[in-house]
This record gives structure tokens, C-alpha cells and sequence, in this order.
């Protein structure tokens, strides 16, 4: 069994030129009266260029948080406490804030969770476009600006009409297209989607996924798909990384994820899924995700895992590889 930490690999690792994205030993808390939440609590990872990465996890786990934090856009009582994010060579956390402003869009972009929150509802959708584009680009004409709004509007199948609407006239479906329009503006290096269909119906939800999926390929962009629903995650994703009281716990392909689960956690997420194949009761997974306050010691899973052992109770698990491409923090292995 390999005792390489999923740190240590990504920081050595001889492919490392493939990646986009290295996330290492990252740490977020959030400033309260009652003493420091630890929303995220040292998480690991890489992105490769044009790969598609997923975040999941129950409310609470800290992905939205992660995804925040890597475009420092978190505002207090949040703190970044600690860790490194490398961008194609470029270490985010400790750019002056000039810089790190025009990283934004540029070179990581954000498509916002609720994008009926998102846009401004006093100013036209093609005049927020434009305030992106000259956020960076000072020398571009009026319509060399509008013509790239164009361009992109009809890239994610609005027309060019949308760019003399309010947000108030548009539907959710449309207003999330602007906002993923929004995003690909600048041709970015990486896009980070936080539950981007979350209050949009089924058939919406599919369509803007696809639309995500084909733009994203365009532009060549590596994808991070922040959410909780495990369908949507098999259908779009590469590589799940599994998120539970600010860490990760399981990392790997999403066909072996849904094929083998190797954490308890993942394989009651995986379980709780309905199925066509049988009929039985909604299965959700016992107990209460823990306070990140007072957190349990050792396992954080351990006061809700049907496999826990006496010293799951005491010792934290380190994210191990425990077979190529396979990384997991649990004492079973």
C-alpha cells in the first residue's frame, strides 16, 4: 500500500508541467465569538488543463468555501489561514490585490451559485459584460467590446437581443447562460462553476450543463463543478474529489468512484442515490454533519460511520494513494 500523501504527490509528482491548478495544504476560518471555524482544514489537489473536476459533498463540507477562497473572494468574518494556490505558475494567495483583480476573469473565472443574485438588477445585461471586458482590456473600442459580447452570447445560445435586457426579463435558464457568458468572456484558464443549476428545473439544468460542457471545450478551460448532486457529477465530470467537515476524503475517477467506493462517507453518498434496477426507500446517511466549532476527534465521519474502529475515534487519517489515480483518508485502508 503506497503511504504517499496526496500533498507530497502533488507537489513532486514528475507530470506536474500537466497542471493547470495545484492546490496545496490549503486552510480557511471563519472569525466568530465562540473561537475560529475551520471551514476547510488543509485540502490538496490538481487540476489539469482542460480536465474536469468535482467537488462534492453535504452542505457544510466546505466546498463553496474552497471555491471562493481560490478566487479570494471570501469576505470576512472568513480567513485564509494558510496554504498555497499555484495557476499555471503563479501562486494566487499572496498577489497584491491590483494583481489578483486582474487574475480574475482573465485567468480564473467564477460562475456564481443563483445567478438571479448575481447580475445587477439596475443596470442592462450587455452593460455588465462590457464593465468585465474593460475591467482588462483599457485600449479595446466600444465595438470591438460589443462584437466579443456578441460572440460569446451566441457561444452559449442567447442572442444578441439579451445584451439590451435587464436581468428581470430574462428567465433563470437565460440569466445562468449570461452568467457562464460572463465567465468565458476573457477566455480563462480555468472556470469555477459553484452549483451552477442549483434552482433551475431538470431539463434546464441538462441544458446549461451542456452548454457549459461545449464552451468549456471551446476555450480549452479546465472545469471545477462545485455541487452535492452525485447524478449531475457522473454525467459531467472526470475526477470527483469527495469533501466532508472541511477536508477531502476521497479522490479519483468518477467511473472507479461509482464503480468502487473505497471511503465509508462516499459509499453512503453513492448508496443514497435512487435507481431505476429497484424500488426501495430513500436512504439518507445517519446522524448530523459535524460542527466545525467543536469538531469530533480523530475521523471526522467517525460518530456517523457504520465501520468505524476504536482508534478511528483518536488518530485523524491522512490522504493516502492508495493505487494510481486513487487517493483516500480512512483507517480501514
Amino acid at each position: 500500500m503506497a503511504t504517499e500523501t496526496h500533498e507530497t504527490r502533488t507537489v513532486g509528482e514528475a507530470n506536474a508541467k500537466d497542471r493547470i491548478l495545484d492546490v496545496k495544504n490549503l486552510r480557511v476560518n471563519y472569525q466568530t465569538p465562540r473561537g475560529p471555524v475551520q471551514a476547510v482544514n488543509g485540502v490538496t489537489f490538481f487540476l489539469r488543463r482542460g480536465e474536469r473536476l468535482g467537488l462534492v459533498g453535504e452542505s457544510g463540507s466546505g466546498k463553496s468555501t474552497t471555491a471562493l477562497s481560490l478566487m479570494r473572494l471570501l469576505q470576512e468574518p472568513a480567513v485564509i489561514d494558510g496554504g498555497e494556490v499555484w495557476l499555471d505558475g503563479k501562486e494566487l494567495l499572496h498577489l497584491p490585490e491590483e494583481a489578483m483583480r486582474r487574475t480574475r476573469f482573465a485567468d480564473i473565472a467564477l460562475i456564481p451559485q443563483g445567478a438571479m443574485n448575481s447580475l445587477n438588477p439596475m443596470m442592462l445585461v450587455g452593460e455588465q459584460l462590457r464593465d468585465t471586458i474593460r475591467a482588462h482590456r483599457f485600449t479595446d473600442t466600444r465595438a470591438a467590446i460589443d462584437s466579443r459580447i456578441q460572440e460569446v452570447l451566441e457561444s452559449v445560445d442567447l442572442s444578441a437581443d439579451v445584451m439590451h435586457a435587464y436581468p428581470h426579463e430574462l428567465s433563470g435558464g437565460m440569466k445562468q447562460r449570461v452568467c457562464i457568458a460572463m465567465g468565458i468572456l476573457l477566455t480563462p484558464k480555468v472556470i469555477i462553476a459553484d452549483e451552477p443549476t442549483s434552482a433551475l428545473d431538470v431539463v434546464v439544468q441538462r441544458q446549461v450543463m451542456e452548454t457549459l460542457g461545449r464552451v468549456q471545450k471551446e476555450i480549452g478551460a479546465a472545469v471545477i463543478l462545485v455541487g452535492h448532486d452525485m447524478g449531475l457529477m457522473a454525467q459531467f465530470v472526470n475526477r470527483i474529489g469527495v469533501m466532508y467537515g472541511g477536508k477531502l476524503v476521497e479522490v479519483g475517477p468518477v467511473r472507479d468512484i461509482f464503480k468502487d467506493p473505497l471511503h465509508p462517507y462516499t459509499q453512503l453518498l453513492i448508496g443514497s442515490l435512487p435507481t431505476l434496477q429497484t424500488k426501495e426507500m430513500f436512504k439518507g446517511i445517519a446522524g448530523l454533519t459535524p460542527s466545525l466549532l467543536n469538531p469530533p476527534s480523530g475521523c471526522m465521519f467517525h460518530p456517523r460511520c457504520p465501520q468505524a474502529m476504536a482508534h478511528c475515534a483518536v488518530e485523524i487519517p491522512p490522504l493516502v494513494e492508495l493505487k494510481p489515480e486513487r487517493w483516500v483518508a480512512c483507517h480501514l485502508y
